[in-house]
């Protein structure tokens, strides 16, 4: 049974848009990473994110979501859940897995997100229906990120605790899944008093544990600084508000299609703006990640270039 969901055109630019962002955001994290620890990194982007998400909430009018009254408690709940399981859990869990890890495994990982996702929404989110040319063309895209990252990915390291932090990672892909669930899910409210209030519930949990973990961090300056102001405005603020519109829209199942955007957008910027090689698998894993795309999506991309 086709996904009975219309995939307009906006949210195919949003979903592009996230990439992009998320793509470009590896590169101002190795730069951050210079005068700043990686957990005091991502306690500063969503301590970032948060505040502009609240100054443009405040600007335009709105504030966060109701808290008392018919209904308060229960999208309350959500939000602390969004808070929890698309932001503040899986970034500890792959802020403690990647310290032992090959590199790519978690991006693999990552790639696995519209694997877990599928099940989950087939059963929990009405119109969201599992078929299998859809699981099929996940399973295509999921192969064409392996490829892309390389076979090196999977290899063991030798350190202590491996198993324990691949687990971790393995974790933080089904954090996201079920946020993605989550955000689907949550009672309608103004989208961009949603981000705001995620992504200060993230932040509120977050920040001691890379106080406590790390101390606090030296101020930053120069190009460290900028890079932590880049990382809390766009793949952190203005991804928040993308990241609700696009599951809110179009479903969670659609947004996991991000994860197969993000390491090609990476190389890509890495090979435009730091000049490096790009990888012999390139050109494979990209053509099995576009396959897979157009395969799950085909029902929606008909519906797309039938009414242009």
């Amino acid at each position: 049974m086709e996904n009975n969901v219309v995939v307009a055109p906006r949210n195919w630019l949003r979903l592009c848009a996230l990439g992009m962002i998320w793509g470009a955001s590896f590169m101002a994290v190795s730069v951050a990473l210079q005068g700043v620890g990686p957990l005091a990194v991502v306690a500063v982007r969503l301590c970032l994110g948060a505040l502009f998400l609240l100054v443009l909430c405040r600007a335009t009018g709105r504030g966060l979501p109701r808290r008392r009254g018919p209904g308060a408690r229960r999208l309350w709940a959500f939000i602390v859940a969004m808070g929890l399981f698309s932001n503040a859990l899986p970034f500890f869990l792959l802020s403690w897995g990647q310290q032992v890890v090959a590199s790519g495994f978690a991006g693999v990982c990552m790639a696995a997100v519209p694997l877990l996702v599928l099940p989950l929404a087939h059963f929990l989110v009405p119109g969201e229906r599992m078929h299998m040319r859809r699981a099929i063309g996940f399973v295509m895209g999921t192969l064409g990120v392996a490829v892309l990252i390389g076979p090196e990915a999977l290899r063991a390291t030798g350190a202590e605790f491996e198993m324990l932090a691949r687990l971790a990672c393995v974790g933080a892909a089904g954090c996201y899944a079920v946020g993605s669930i989550f955000t689907r899910l949550a009672p309608e409210v103004d989208r961009l008093s949603l981000a705001a209030a995620v992504l200060t519930v993230a932040a509120l949990v977050f920040t001691p544990y890379a106080l406590i973990s790390e101390g606090l961090p030296d101020m930053p300056q120069g190009r460290v600084l900028w890079a932590l102001i880049y990382l809390g405005l766009l793949p952190t603020g203005v991804a928040q508000i993308l990241l609700v519109q696009v599951i809110r829209d179009a479903g969670p199942v659609f947004l996991s299609l991000v994860n197969y955007q993000v390491p090609v957008w990476s190389i890509i910027f890495g090979a435009v703006v730091l000049f490096e090689a790009l990888p012999p698998s390139l050109y494979l894993g990209l053509a099995l990640i576009l396959g897979g795309v157009a395969l799950s999506q085909l029902g929606a991309l008909r519906r797309l270039f039938g009414a242009g």
